[in-house]
């Protein structure tokens, strides 16, 4: 009998590879932080013993959820400046305040929180763009999960750098800090076409080849953006983008809520990702991914949250429901973005764009042990007919029970473990205390 880590025992297990797999009384067993085999129960009792074994009789089995697009610390500003339109929401709000707050100790309270709502949540992946991404790594390896925190590039000067010059140093710093970090990785993070010049984009595209990392950027956010980009360089941020040689597989498009069809047979063709986030696209009204077109030409397509400021939630799970209901609401096709489709661009398709899916977006023996445990007991799940359809479409972050990072126990019984979230309240409350009145000044100031 072969001794190992853990043994963890569920009614049902969904590895997403192969596709569409459900597997009932299956045994997922963990050793070194990776998974060993996937087995029936009977045959798991058989072959193992194990140093902590866990039963969880009515729950599901799923990869750790992957948040391919976030600004973690922007949870500090959730609830800033709701319902409005995203030019007004960036200009007159978030900009401005960002430029009054932000500082290493506001990314470095922000993400704590994120994360904790993240790892509450299921994720065990997120891919972040913010100032101070150092910060940002330190917090996710001290907490444990899985990040890959963005080089950010943008052309104006902020608390993290003072012109593209620094803002590159810097990034190539932060890759050689991390660079052989087991839970984190980097990638470029230029903001968007309109906040980077021609000439970073270049040095971006030479760098990012260089070293192998992807690039992570928001594009055709807006039919306003398009315009503008029409406007002031006679083509569409895609064929900018295009012509300066950033549409590759490297390449991951957050948010893409304006295509034509030859732009989704160019991504296609060219092997890039992208990354929709519903939510924060509805709350903004910025448009909807087409997502049935893109999955019909076999373009990747992962899930992001976006921030806490311009969602309110990091919530994977909701996530991964609106985007299956949305597909459905503008394809006027009940059948498009099934269930199965919804959970592998959660889990799966994320990883993928960020380089990572040969680590974590599947149950596969030799990946890293990137888990999450789903409690179907509850009433909102009952009774469970179908657990994948259960999970995508009734399932809420309050039933997830159980998370394991790289085969650590970072949820347990519903609970977080470890001391890097203690006094999450009251670090939120104390900034609250500072964000309103700089708000108010700002506003009148």
């Amino acid at each position: 009998m072969q001794e190992i880590d853990s043994l963890v025992f569920a009614r049902w297990i969904i590895p997403v590879e192969p596709h569409a797999a459900v597997l009932s009384d299956h045994a997922l067993a963990i050793h070194h932080g990776r998974i060993v085999e996937l087995l029936p129960a009977e045959q798991a009792h058989a072959r193992y013993r194990a140093r902590d074994t866990v039963r969880r009789d009515s729950h599901v089995l799923i990869p750790g959820l992957v948040n391919a697009h976030t600004h973690a610390a922007m949870t500090l500003l959730r609830g800033l400046a709701d319902d409005m339109p995203l030019a007004q929401w960036l200009g007159e709000h978030i900009w401005p305040a960002e430029r009054r707050l932000v500082n290493r100790d506001f990314v470095h309270d922000g993400t704590r929180l994120a994360v904790a709502e993240m790892l509450r949540g299921g994720t065990t992946c997120f891919a972040d763009m913010y100032f101070f991404p150092d910060t940002v790594g330190e917090v996710a390896a001290e907490a444990g999960i899985r990040s890959v925190v963005g080089m950010i590039v943008i052309e104006f000067p902020s608390a993290w750098a003072r012109d593209a010059g620094e803002y590159f140093s810097r990034g190539l710093e932060l890759h050689d800090r991390f660079r052989d970090h087991p839970l984190v990785t980097t990638a470029f993070a230029p903001h968007a076409p309109y906040t980077v010049s021609d000439d970073s984009l270049r040095r971006i595209r030479r760098l990012a080849d260089e070293l192998e990392v992807p690039v992570h950027m928001h594009l055709h956010e807006t039919a306003h953006e398009v315009a503008e980009s029409l406007r002031e360089h006679g083509v569409r941020p895609l064929a900018r983008l295009h012509a300066l040689g950033l549409v590759n597989p490297a390449l991951m498009a957050v948010h893409m809520t304006e295509l034509e069809a030859d732009e989704i047979t160019l991504l296609a063709q060219a092997g890039a990702s992208v990354i929709h986030c519903p939510a924060s696209n509805m709350k903004l009204a910025s448009g909807a991914c087409p997502v049935s077109e893109l999955l019909r030409a076999g373009v990747h397509v992962g899930l992001g949250t976006d921030g806490a400021a311009s969602n309110n939630r990091l919530d994977m799970l909701g996530e991964m429901r609106l985007a299956a209901l949305l597909a459905k609401h503008t394809s006027g096709d009940p059948s498009t973005l099934d269930a199965a489709t919804a959970l592998r661009m959660a889990t799966l398709d994320g990883a993928r764009a960020l380089g990572l899916g040969e680590i974590t977006g599947s149950l596969v023996p030799g990946k890293a042990a990137d888990i999450t445990c789903i409690d179907l007991s509850d009433a909102a799940t009952q009774p469970v007919l179908h657990p994948l359809s259960q999970l995508v479409y009734a399932a809420g972050r309050s039933q997830v029970s159980d998370v394991w990072v790289a085969g650590r126990a970072q949820v347990r019984d519903h609970q977080l473990l470890g001391s890097s979230f203690d006094g999450l309240t009251n670090m939120a409350t104390e900034w609250a205390d500072r964000i309103l009145p700089a708000q108010a000044t700002g506003a009148h100031g």
